[in-house]
């Protein structure tokens, strides 16, 4: 079992290293997608009340509350895999909840690149409200999200990827850390069954 979990701030891949993953046969648990569904459920538009609705989700249930709502899609997946990508961690907090369930089976990843070149991203992809359309500004994003804690997430995470190359190069750094992650499983996996006594892996 392995549990890879991203951080970083919007506009940082945290959405293509998802897509590497699923390349890779690897199982996907969106965190962000907990909140536009409890977005939608509220009657909220996802695209500009995101941010107000993961806020309210914390306020109402705790500051772990998005990371405990995921844990058990997470324990889901792995019924059927030996690895899962938690996609966009928020804080130190959630990473607690994460380390607490899974342990040393939990790495973090932390996706970073400049702000201008965040800011390009996003406007390419269109998938969010702009200020201009009642939505947030990327200013007011990081400083939502540096609110909930992400910075010293970040400063925690195992690796630290800079996507500020081609997009190949990261989609190569992501699969290489996926695999990784997923090869160290199945050695865990192949030791602990050397270990086991011969009765007991008689079929």
């Amino acid at each position: 079992m392995h549990v890879i979990g991203t951080v970083g701030l919007p506009g940082s891949g945290k959405g293509e290293a998802a897509t590497v993953a699923r390349e890779e046969g690897i199982p996907v648990v969106t965190m962000g997608d907990v909140v536009r569904q409890e977005t939608a459920d509220r009657g909220l538009d996802p695209t500009k009340d995101h941010g107000s609705v993961a806020q309210a989700l914390r306020d109402e249930h705790g500051p772990a509350a998005i990371a405990e709502r995921s844990l058990p899609m997470i324990e889901d997946r792995l019924e059927n895999h030996d690895a899962v990508v938690v996609d966009g961690l928020r804080s130190a907090v959630e990473l607690d909840a994460f380390e607490k369930r899974f342990g040393e089976d939990f790495t973090l990843v932390s996706i970073e690149a400049p702000f201008e070149v965040r800011a390009k991203r996003i406007d390419a992809r269109g998938r969010d409200a702009d200020a201009n359309d009642g939505g947030e500004d990327l200013t007011t994003r990081d400083e939502r999200e540096r609110g909930f804690g992400m910075d010293d997430a970040m400063a925690r995470a195992d690796v630290v990827v800079e996507n500020t190359d081609t997009l190949e190069a990261f989609h190569d750094r992501i699969r290489a850390i996926i695999r990784e992650g997923t090869r160290a499983c199945e050695e865990a996996d192949a030791l602990e069954r050397d270990d086991e006594p011969t009765e007991a892996r008689q079929p």
